[in-house]
């Protein structure tokens, strides 16, 4: 079953553990659509923006704003470790291919 094959990849013992990771993630996606889009109007990007534009500041905005969700919300309900350790690799991974490597 797919839910054993993801406990196993992210070390998880319980279910439990696994609906409170799978609930971060969704608080955290479900949010970030209420943080964007003040920044969005505040930064003045509009429909008619270009997309390159909105690409960019989705990067410099949406992204990262995402990440610190996570470990909010996953410190909130008790799962802080298992986040930060995405996050770590997340940061390694984003390092690499910036370098080329």
């Amino acid at each position: 079953m797919w839910i054993d094959r993801l406990k196993t990849k992210w070390n998880i013992d319980s279910n439990f553990e696994f609906v409170i990771i799978m609930l971060v993630f969704s608080i955290a996606g479900m949010l970030i659509i209420y943080e964007r889009q003040p920044v969005f109007h505040w930064l003045g990007i509009t429909p008619k923006t270009p997309f390159w534009i909105k690409f960019f500041a989705w990067l410099v905005v949406v992204f990262p704003a995402y990440q610190i969700n996570l470990i909010v919300f996953g410190s909130l309900l008790g799962q802080f470790q298992f986040f930060w350790n995405k996050e770590k690799a997340l940061g390694r991974f984003l390092l690499r291919a910036i370098r080329g490597k």
